[in-house]
């Protein structure tokens, strides 16, 4: 081999030793690298695992410490959202004497819907509409019912969690349309009249307001026709008149006498139809002016005429009183539901 050639070979050798001397340095580099990656991972990992770790661990804090405070029940309004009452189930009973706490909120529930002595309840009676002399409808107010069984019901099944229960409040509507109002005076269905001596001023001027109070209301389909809260106080503060009334089987002087034979009179109108009486009572003595057993006594603020429009459809009810002696009560419809109306 010539001197050159062996020169040649010399360099060549040096110079892959010293690229694979380079080599060897990068991939150390690199390594030392990934490795640091791996450390920076699994530390955030552990970090996370801890994190995650100290959050459970807050939030088992959170709730055995809820668990240890008692239940609230909230009752809620549902027109105004606010809270009506709060309840601790466990203060009235709740996992100890059930029965009982299922009494006191049943107690609760009946003084909320239908009031106390000085706190006005959630129920009230339909007031119905009725069409003025000029035609145009007067309009009254719809039926509420706070369902209390269904109230307790709800506080009960609240009562292991607590939490919010919305009052289960029922608004009912008369059950007719208003277009109709114009043709329910169409034909008369039914009718029936009764007598008084026209010279007795005071229970006939009675007879006359009780009459006019009645007059013209629309009984729609469904609807709860209450006599005594349709005519509302027979009081002298409403033009009523001393007369005789029936009390306990005798006749004595009251402020109203004479409303009855309006109540009578009616009752005997609208039970030629297939209507459903909710509340109905018989005078302590025979009256003159009805048939017995077909009258039906009122007095304000205590017994009640009451009946439901279960005749298929709305109806008007129609009072003309005639001073020289006779009141007659009518039932009328529209002529479209004169072959509709169910009769007894």
């Amino acid at each position: 081999m010539s001197i050159r050639t062996w020169a040649i070979s010399f360099v060549l050798i040096g110079s892959l030793i010293g690229l694979a001397g380079c080599a060897e340095k990068t991939n150390g580099k690199e390594a030392d690298h990934e490795n640091k990656v791996t450390e920076l991972e699994k530390q955030k990992s552990a970090e996370e695992a801890a994190m995650k770790a100290a959050e459970e661990a807050e939030a088992k804090r959170i709730a055995e410490e809820e668990a240890k405070k008692p239940k609230v029940v909230n009752v809620v309004d549902p027109s105004t959202k606010n809270i009506v009452k709060s309840l601790i189930p466990v203060d009235m009973g709740f996992g100890t004497d059930n029965e009982k706490y299922k009494q006191e909120l049943e107690k609760w529930a009946k003084e909320l819907a239908r009031g106390t002595e000085t706190t006005p309840g959630y129920d009230s009676k339909m007031i119905l509409d009725k069409i003025d002399p000029n035609g145009q409808v007067i309009k009254g107010k719809p039926r509420v019912i706070l369902e209390e069984a269904e109230l307790v019901t709800k506080v009960i099944e609240a009562s292991v969690k607590g939490g919010d229960v919305i009052l289960p409040i029922y608004v009912t509507e008369s059950g007719y349309k208003p277009e109709e109002a114009a043709q329910l005076s169409e034909v008369v269905v039914a009718t029936y009249s009764t007598k008084f001596n026209p010279s007795v001023t005071g229970r006939n001027k009675n007879i006359e307001l009780s009459a006019q109070a009645i007059d013209n209301v629309i009984v729609g389909t469904g609807d709860i026709f209450s006599f005594n809260h349709t005519v509302g106080p027979s009081d002298e503060a409403h033009g009523y008149q001393p007369a005789q009334e029936i009390v306990n089987k005798q006749l004595v002087m009251g402020i109203g006498g004479g409303i009855c034979q309006t109540s009578s009179t009616l009752f005997n109108a609208v039970d030629q139809l297939a209507v459903d009486y909710v509340e109905w009572h018989h005078h302590s003595l025979s009256v003159g002016y009805v048939p017995s057993g077909r009258d039906a006594t009122v007095s304000y603020g205590g017994l009640d005429f009451q009946f439901k429009n279960t005749a298929g459809v709305p109806f008007l009810i129609k009072a003309i009183y005639n001073g020289n002696g006779t009141l007659t009560l009518e039932v009328r419809t529209s002529a479209a539901y004169q072959s509709l109306i169910q009769k007894r």
